[in-house]
């Protein structure tokens, strides 16, 4: 059984659980730990032992993630690259 928030549901939360950040991007939880792990998402912070995601923080890096695939979209040696 869900606990029933308090807050109303027009708040989204701040914190989001591994799980909650994964889906809030649209990603699996073992993408999302690649992500945080290669620096293209953020490390949580702890809550005593939880660790919590804050979702603006999250924002912040998603909106990078979309920077830098335009970069690669816009270098020319970008399928160079790839092909080698």
């Amino acid at each position: 059984m869900q606990k029933q928030s308090r807050l109303p549901p027009s708040l989204p939360p701040r914190g989001l659980s591994r799980d909650q950040a994964a889906e809030y991007i649209c990603a699996s939880p073992a993408l999302f730990d690649q992500l945080v792990r290669d620096g293209r998402m953020p490390k949580p912070v702890r809550i005593n032992t939880k660790p919590v995601w804050d979702r603006v923080e999250i924002d912040l890096y998603f909106s990078a993630l979309k920077s830098e695939e335009a970069a690669i979209a816009d270098d020319p040696w970008s399928d160079f690259d790839r092909a080698a």
